[in-house]
């Protein structure tokens, strides 16, 4: 059991935790394909009726699933055709979700060129500092039984209180904008080097723009360490997609951004509900 005695504890951020408290949530699988259209075109009219009301009935299905959604978006530009993306209660809907679209007649004309694979993730920073502080200045050392016991009891307070959050519809908006991103570690700048409560300061700063853009974007943040090759995924729905442009941009002036942000592959898709497909492998997209 830790002692703690009546004397002031001077505490630092170097005396903190590094680590900060993350919640996890829904599962999510993004799946990019090309579409083979000259293979498409050699088949009847009847015979691509059958394989896009199949598909169509499918996605349907699934934009409503029990363990979460689908939705279907037609990419722009030349890094693939088609964006499915999946959020799922766990990975082995996720996967269900993935088999299921791989046992479609459709998918002999779909190649799949990358995928991206993580979970809703919310990071508490502020929670995380103030929790510390406090253990800390009890003389609670980090991963003892005290210190495991407050944390769980955070984190199960936080996740009931965030859980729309962490299980989030896949919101409707017309447009997507997906992609993946680090924080840098270089020989110059390191983000994980940086004290608890700096990384919050920034975070917070960088918070802020996201907010006052709450009413034309909805973001979603996912968690891909150990799960993928970045670190986060980065989901923006809207229905202009110049907010996009404006949102990213406007971000990359923050310090965290300027400094530390990596970003990978963007991609920007409309969106194409399951009963518009048969129209838009005939070259109409929804409205």
């Amino acid at each position: 059991m830790a002692t703690t005695t009546n004397a002031t504890i001077k505490i630092t951020s170097s005396d903190l935790h590094a680590v900060p408290l993350t919640l996890e949530g829904s599962s999510v699988l993004h799946q990019m394909f090309r579409f083979r259209w000259a293979e498409w075109r050699k088949l009847s009219q009847a015979e691509q009726h059958e394989i896009a009301a199949e598909a169509s009935a499918a996605l349907l299905k699934m934009e409503n699933d029990v363990a979460g959604q689908t939705a279907l978006f037609s990419l722009l530009g030349h890094k693939g055709d088609l964006l499915v993306v999946h959020f799922r209660n766990s990975f082995d809907q996720l996967k269900a979700a993935e088999l299921a679209i791989s046992k479609l007649r459709l998918s002999d004309y779909l190649e799949q060129t990358t995928s991206y694979l993580s979970v809703v993730e919310l990071g508490l920073y502020e929670s995380s500092v103030k929790l510390y502080r406090e253990l800390r200045g009890k003389g609670i050392e980090p991963h003892s039984p005290e210190w495991n016991a407050a944390v769980e009891d955070t984190n199960k307070r936080q996740t009931e209180a965030m859980r729309p959050r962490l299980f989030p519809q896949i919101p409707p908006n017309r447009y997507i904008c997906f992609y993946p991103m680090d924080r840098r570690r270089g020989e110059d700048k390191n983000w994980y080097s940086l004290p608890i409560e700096e990384r919050q300061r920034q975070m917070e700063e960088h918070g802020l723009v996201g907010r006052r853009y709450a009413g034309t974007v909805r973001q979603i943040i996912t968690g891909s360490i150990g799960f993928d090759d970045w670190e986060w995924g980065v989901d923006l729905f809207a229905d202009d997609p110049l907010i996009f442009k404006k949102l990213i941009y406007e971000m990359r002036f923050d310090e965290v951004s300027a400094i530390y942000a990596l970003f990978g592959t963007f991609y920007v898709g409309v969106r194409c509900p399951a009963a518009g497909l048969e129209g838009l492998f005939n070259g109409k997209l929804p409205d």
